[in-house]
């Protein structure tokens, strides 16, 4: 999988973060670490003018309770801070689930503040083992 990695400076939010890689917001997909109801976590990758539906992705694992970890955890749990996560080079390689909705070039954390990783999305979820589904509705 080719990966490059860009570096796009300091962003206060998702639109800054694009407008300064000169990229749409859809571009940049965002890696939340979710937490199961059994204590493990996943990776749900969703493109940044999108936000996670709570209730498909419940639905898709069969659960009735998903959240998200606070930065402490979710950072014991990947190994990167907050605004640098990325399913590349985890401490722990957790499922990943991808919205269908992601596709083309993407850019994603490269696990550093101001960097960048640029990726093919089909590469990246094959490389992943992700299961992509419809797991995203409008921001």
């Amino acid at each position: 999988m080719d990966v490059q990695v860009a570096p796009r400076g300091r962003a206060r939010s998702l639109e800054e973060a694009a407008a300064n890689l000169g990229i749409e917001p859809r571009e940049i997909v965002k890696s939340l670490v979710v937490k199961h109801p059994d204590g493990t976590f996943l990776f749900a990758l969703i493109p940044g003018d999108r936000q996670i539906s709570w209730p498909k992705l419940r639905g898709l694992l069969g659960v009735n309770r998903l959240s998200m970890p606070p930065a402490d955890v979710a950072l014991a749990a990947t190994g990167y801070e907050r605004g640098t996560i990325t399913p590349l080079g985890s401490s722990t390689a957790w499922p990943v689930w991808a919205d269908a909705s992601v596709s083309g070039r993407v850019s994603l954390g490269a696990g550093a503040h101001g960097l960048s990783a640029f990726v093919d999305a089909e590469e990246l979820f094959a490389a992943l083992g992700a299961t992509v589904a419809d797991i995203s509705e409008p921001a």
